[in-house]
């Protein structure tokens, strides 16, 4: 049976896209008869503690000569000098899913400091994974030899197709942490500039991992007059999380910055068509009959997109037709799982 060490940042079952994948990637690894031993580090990463370092020094550290060991890329590029100290010991790879220096939230000095800390880390890899061929785009600045890195995109469970609200009103649905980055300010002023007012939104995501953010969320409802019409509803478990797809007609997502867009994919496989942004693997995953899709940060293209699909049924019919279709084509997290057993069977 073969090893493999998994060093997470927080709980690996937390509901964010980085740790979901890990999650998901760690069960399937499971289920093709790997030992994942899963060893959780500090919640402050990548803006560590001394205290966290010091544990993700000592979790290396106690770790068997030769271990094979998968650091999530959030940890493995602030965590430089353990991962220097143990490198000549470790098989390390690298699970990138953003380099650290390319996150957009971090200013200009932020972002030299990890890209520097992150070079110094990615040298020490055996191999570097990403989750997307956008992230391999990202990694160029760290050059990389092709033979260390290799792209393990996300998979997509099956789901049963959305019943949708069945009624006059449009039932909108955006799933995703209100954090800066998911942009559900500008959702709800784009919202606020279509003419149709027949719509509602559920926004399902975590409240409480960026307490400003969700306070100007929230203030932003009651600024723009849409209290009635808007639900912020929390982080969903699975089962509750279902209900809310199923009663979906459309799936919207502001977002600024993705490297997937694994809530995207999520909803194409209920069956959902798709208003959001050209960042990330959004436009290969929608492509041009399952959704329409304006850049990132453009208020005034997507309240003319979100306008155009509520105003037009016979759109959003066709819409529906090719998220249908886009769903048979999105890969499942058995297919990711058995692509990453078997790039780390052939890690050094």
């Amino acid at each position: 049976m073969p090893n493999v060490f998994f060093l997470v940042p927080g709980r690996i079952d937390t509901r964010t896209g980085g740790s979901i994948y890990d999650h998901r990637i760690a069960e399937g690894l499971r289920d093709r008869g790997w030992a994942v031993d899963v060893r959780e580090l500090d919640t402050s990463f990548p803006f560590p503690s001394q205290t966290a370092l010091a544990h993700a020094d000592e979790v290396l550290a106690s770790l068997p000569d030769r271990g094979l060991v998968v650091v999530d890329g959030l940890a493995f590029g602030a965590m430089s000098d353990a991962v220097e100290r143990h490198a000549a010991r470790l098989r390390l790879v690298a699970l990138v899913h953003l380099p650290l220096a390319a996150d957009a939230s971090f200013d200009r000095d932020t972002a030299a400091r990890f890209e520097a800390a992150e070079r110094r880390a990615l040298a020490c890899a055996g191999l570097v994974i990403v989750t997307s061929p956008v992230t391999l785009s990202l990694m160029a600045r760290h050059d990389l030899p092709s033979g260390r890195i290799a792209v393990v995109e996300p998979g997509t469970d099956r789901a049963p197709l959305a019943c949708g609200s069945q009624d006059a009103c449009v039932h909108l649905l955006s799933v995703g942490t209100l954090n800066p980055g998911k942009g559900h300010e500008m959702l709800l002023q784009a919202l606020a500039k279509a003419p149709h007012r027949g719509w509602r939104l559920t926004c399902a995501g975590s409240l409480t991992r960026h307490p400003a953010t969700a306070a100007r969320v929230r203030a932003a409802v009651h600024g723009l007059g849409l209290a009635d019409r808007v639900w912020l509803v929390g982080e969903l478990d699975a089962e509750a999380l279902e209900t809310c797809y199923d009663s979906a007609d459309l799936f919207v997502l502001a977002t600024r910055q993705e490297t997937y867009g694994m809530a995207v994919a999520e909803a194409l496989a209920h069956g959902l068509p798709v208003v959001s942004t050209t960042t990330g693997a959004i436009p290969a995953l929608v492509g041009d009959e399952a959704g329409l899709l304006v850049p990132p940060g453009d208020v005034d293209a997507l309240a003319a997109a979100l306008t155009r699909v509520l105003t037009d049924p016979g759109l959003r019919a066709r819409l529906a037709d090719g998220a249908r279709r886009a769903r048979a084509r999105l890969p499942s997290w058995g297919d990711a799982s058995e692509k990453m057993s078997t790039v780390l069977e052939h890690a050094g």
